[in-house]
């Protein structure tokens, strides 16, 4: 338990001075509250570890429990200053945090002064069950507000990963919930006198009773929130690196195409950005290489044939939509040799009903890279056949 615990704290506080130092400046809404979460979390998980709880006991009889529920009681805090900040406006969010700081530290001031109490009338269970109250109190409440606004911002959310940390985070609080009603049940127990839970002092497995409520189950809750809350800092720079990849493959597919369509027709080629490095922005240059083409595609339309549609609808045995893409190949090729020899159709063919359906940049580049691939085979085939020997 200590490697899974400690492990843990180190990381997440190596999470934590990044998010802080080393993001650059300037930085973003909530980055000081992420810090304090993150390194807040850190600190609960170490006040699970056992090593760290023998360590602190050598000095303070005791003291491991009231530093692991400050540590939760700062983490639940944080929670809803990161929450606030992303939901709310700046005012209305840092008038939130301020007062669940001001109650955070009245707990935390109040649990203090009743443990010392406690260890001075020999751990009376009177003063016990008081600090347990203030302590549940402050968590239930904590918890409860920022599961209602995870389940509520995860249902407005239009981000996938946003949606999908929500609910880790939401999962989480029902963990923590757990972990309050075995604190309340332990409060119920003092004040009846019952011992409906023995009095335990250390745990050597996090699934035996009552280790798995008080321990695993925070454990759990601190990681899926805590997941839950940084997914999509995670999973955004591997989503702008998908993209990335993405906008270069197409740009490279795109090049026979375009290389084709702006040899025959230089004027479609937009003039250079001043200042811009487009061999830096893919995005860039692939936005410029989809309009040059679809603008190619449109300057061959008195050369594009309706004998060459019809034909290559006749002849073509696919799916509807690769279909379209090879028949729009085909009547792009012809018409681009039509215009090399200064040849007009007889009887012009309508634009593809494939192309004029996209909606944005993505749509048109997947249609354009169907028509790209079909271009490419048919002039691979084309020069196959000009090398085949006469007579085989």
């Amino acid at each position: 338990m200590n490697a899974v615990f400690l492990g843990m704290a180190c990381l997440l506080t190596v999470a934590a001075g990044y998010w802080v130092l080393g993001r650059g400046t300037p930085r973003p809404a909530g980055t000081w509250a992420m810090g304090a979460l993150l390194g807040s979390f850190a600190l609960a998980f170490a006040s699970y570890s056992p090593l760290l709880d023998d360590a602190v006991e050598t000095v303070v009889p005791h003291v491991a429990r009231l530093l692991s529920n400050t540590a939760s009681l700062a983490a639940a805090t944080a929670v809803l200053a990161v929450s606030f900040q992303l939901d709310l406006e700046p005012a209305e969010a840092k008038r939130r945090v301020r007062l669940r700081f001001a109650l955070f530290a009245a707990s935390a001031v109040g649990m203090t002064v009743l443990f010392t109490y406690e260890q001075m009338t020999h751990r009376s269970p009177q003063v016990y069950a008081l600090y347990l109250l203030l302590f549940i109190s402050y968590l239930g409440f904590a918890i409860i507000e920022f599961a209602q606004q995870s389940v509520r911002q995860s249902r407005s959310a239009r981000r996938g990963s946003v949606r999908l940390g929500l609910r880790l985070a939401a999962a989480g609080c029902a963990f923590a919930l757990v972990y309050t009603a075995y604190e309340l049940t332990v409060l119920v127990s003092l004040g009846l006198g019952i011992h409906l839970i023995r009095d335990h002092t250390e745990c050597s497995s996090l699934v035996a009773t009552p280790c798995v409520f008080s321990v695993t189950s925070p454990a759990l809750a601190v990681l899926l929130i805590c997941i839950g809350l940084t997914l999509h800092a995670v999973a955004y720079p591997i989503s702008q690196a998908r993209r990335h990849r993405w906008e270069r493959r197409s740009c490279d597919a795109l090049g026979p195409l375009w290389q084709d369509l702006s040899a025959a027709m230089p004027e479609i080629v937009l003039p250079a950005t001043p200042h811009h490095d487009a061999s830096a922005d893919a995005d860039f240059l692939l936005q410029r290489r989809v309009i040059e083409i679809s603008d190619g595609i449109l300057a061959l339309r008195p050369y594009r044939s309706q004998q060459v549609l019809e034909s290559m609808q006749r002849t073509t045995n696919v799916e509807s939509e690769e279909k379209a893409a090879i028949v729009e190949a085909a009547v792009v090729k012809a018409a681009l040799a039509a215009r090399n020899v200064g040849l007009l159709a007889k009887e012009v063919a309508p634009p593809s009903w494939e192309a004029a359906s996209r909606k944005d940049l993505r749509e048109d580049t997947q249609w354009l890279l169907r028509v790209a691939d079909a271009y490419g085979c048919q002039t691979a085939r084309l020069a196959d056949d000009d090398q085949t020997p006469v007579g085989g």
